[in-house]
């Protein structure tokens, strides 16, 4: 019952969704426009640079958050800060409160990483940011890091649950980055460079889509 409890808090803190609150008093549904995602980086597309980093920061920590709190109220469950913070990240992803379709799972990620180890994050962070940049997607982030924590996890802990929860939580991830992975291909994917070059991209994309 407790590793439910766990579960489900986690769960009800990734469906506190900021991105889709702000776009809703801005008069609109975020997931119908842009790239159809309740998450930082189409609140960056769809509202501006402040809102996706707000938008960022919060869902980092509400994964933070849950994965202290379970720590705290379930403090016999081994796995309870990887639990609670997975499950916030899948909140994120599938939420009830949004019909299921929510954001991608990026931040809450980071914020399960953190909430773990300062310092993996910072290793992390640094590595991804470097691999974001040189191959130009934002798409390549999430999976890698997934999958690199997922390991790291493995290693450091020997925890069997843990490891297998992360690893379901890399799957969905892969999953909902199938379609961008696709848009590379066909050239419809926006590069991490729209955040400085917006007008040539939205320009690039348009053109690769009409090809």
């Amino acid at each position: 019952m407790q590793i439910v409890l766990c579960a489900l808090l986690g769960y009800f803190f990734g469906n506190i969704n900021p991105a889709f609150i702000i776009a809703k008093f801005k008069g609109f549904d975020i997931r119908e426009r842009g790239s159809g995602n309740a998450g930082a980086s189409n609140a960056v597309i769809t509202i501006g640079k402040k809102a996706g980093l707000l938008v960022a920061l919060f869902d980092i920590f509400k994964a933070v958050a849950a994965s202290i709190i379970a720590v705290y109220l379930f403090p016999e469950i081994k796995f309870a800060k990887i639990l609670s913070g997975s499950c916030c990240v899948l909140g994120h992803i599938f939420p009830v409160l949004m019909k299921f379709h929510g954001g991608k799972g990026l931040a809450s990620l980071g914020g399960t990483i953190l909430a773990f180890n300062p310092w993996i994050f910072a290793l992390l962070l640094g590595f991804e940011i470097i691999l974001g940049f040189s191959a130009d997607y934002v798409c390549v982030v999430p999976v890698t890091g997934s999958v690199i924590f997922t390991l790291i996890y493995a290693v450091l802990t020997g925890d069997l649950v843990g490891t297998i929860i992360l690893s379901v939580v890399s799957l969905v991830i892969l999953f909902k980055h199938i379609q961008n992975f696709k848009r590379i291909q066909n050239g419809t994917e926006a590069h991490i460079s729209f955040l400085w070059k917006k007008d040539q991209e939205i320009a690039r994309i348009k053109k690769n889509t009409n090809d």
